[in-house]
């Protein structure tokens, strides 16, 4: 079974953001990771990126025709975009949405989700296991 993994704004540049709360892990290192856990549950994962919205929603209007599962780090666009959470409400499929911080342990803007309420749940603070966890989820949902 497919699996889409849809990662939000500025994921590709993990290796240039603050290790403190992102950790160290490259964006190729990462994609890998999430193929290695896919494949470990009996998944295919098919990972894309971006830093545009509307990419972002027509993925999940692509994941809602299709039936796919998704696996959502949406980023900055967790807080605030409520296209993407409408988006992500027609995936009729489980939906689980990752992070790899805790944002409830960093700054109070990020401490509201507009996806989670459309999600069937929510892990983060994991790193890079959030996704990896996320599959096991969803095998768990399947």
């Amino acid at each position: 079974m497919k699996v889409l993994v849809i990662n939000g704004p500025n994921l590709s540049r993990l290796d240039i953001r603050d290790s403190s709360i992102y950790g160290d892990m490259s964006y190729p290192q990462l994609v890998n990771l999430i193929e290695s856990s896919a494949l470990a549950h009996g998944f295919t994962a098919d990972v894309r990126q971006s830093d545009d919205e509307a990419q972002i929603i027509s993925w999940l209007h692509e994941a809602a025709d299709n039936s796919h599962p998704v696996i959502i780090n949406p980023a900055a666009f967790t807080h605030y975009s409520y296209a993407i959470r409408d988006a992500a409400e027609l995936v009729k499929s489980p939906l689980i949405e990752v992070h790899l911080s805790n944002p409830l342990a960093r700054e109070e803007f990020r401490h509201t989700s507009v996806i989670s309420g459309v999600a069937n749940g929510t892990i983060g603070g994991f790193g890079p296991n959030s996704y990896a966890l996320a599959m096991s989820a969803l095998k768990a949902l399947l």
